[in-house]
């Protein structure tokens, strides 16, 4: 059996689909195939979004933020959006989940630990019901 694989998507990659990743990793282990891209990546991560995954005790600092290409889209089963509107391409037959999430750019921790715990839940049940 293959395994399933997610792609967190977004425009800049260094926050929302950033912490999803990382959410993701350590919620599925090895049992799901992760991705995390940005249709125009940043050039560094959030450091809020760094410190608030930090405190979860998730490190995300080896990570920097991916462009897309259409082969991480091609093998995902699930492709998860985060506020990019007309900016992410959509690929026929994948089953889309749109996340309605605060951007975290340019806000303070407390609301950068919201966003995070959000994203937290939503993961936890993607993984539970991809792995089920």
């Amino acid at each position: 059996m293959t395994n399933k694989a997610i792609l967190f998507l977004c425009v800049h990659n260094a926050g929302r689909s950033q912490m999803a990743a990382g959410f993701a990793r350590e919620i599925s282990g090895d049992a799901i195939t992760i991705y995390s891209a940005g249709t125009q990546p940043g050039e560094h991560l959030n450091p809020a979004v760094v410190e608030a995954m930090t405190e979860v005790g998730i490190d995300i600092t080896s990570q920097t933020p991916t462009k897309l290409t259409e082969e991480m889209a091609k093998n995902s089963d699930v492709i998860v959006t985060m506020g990019c509107g007309d900016e992410c391409p959509y690929y026929p037959g994948k089953r889309y989940d749109d996340w309605p999430l605060d951007d975290p750019a340019g806000q303070s921790l407390d609301v950068v630990r919201r966003i995070r715990d959000d994203i937290q839940h939503r993961v936890q049940a993607l993984v539970t019901e991809l792995k089920n």
